[in-house]
């Protein structure tokens, strides 16, 4: 099963900023509706934001203003700006590719916000 491929997590101090990237295979990623996850130790996993085909977006209330989704048809990649990171954004944040062809989750880059 073909998985989503995501690079950009790590280690930031409050306050500082990573981008996500998800790459997803050509065949569904134009169709698809891009997302992003999160899950945090002991905590239920949430949609934190998410771009449709036609580019229409949607973001978890608490995140609106400092994330920003976005996607590359070009590159067949989905990106996630995260700006002014808190502890509380600490969490294994996975993408997702849905369509009517395919669900498909990728493996997970973890975030954490330290000092």
């Amino acid at each position: 099963q073909v998985q989503l491929v995501e690079s950009g997590g790590g280690v930031v101090q409050p306050g500082g900023s990573l981008r996500l990237s998800c790459e997803a295979p050509g065949s569904i990623f134009s169709i698809s509706t891009m997302g992003w996850y999160r899950q945090a130790p002991g905590k239920q996993r949430e949609l934190v934001a998410y771009i449709t085909a036609s580019g229409t977006t949607n973001y978890l209330t608490s995140v609106k203003g400092r994330f920003t989704i976005s996607r590359d048809n070009a590159e067949n990649t989905a990106y996630l700006q995260m700006n002014s990171l808190s502890p509380e954004d600490k969490a294994v944040y996975y993408c997702n590719a849905s369509s009517y062809l395919a669900d498909r989750w990728g493996p997970g880059t973890q975030v954490t916000v330290s000092s």
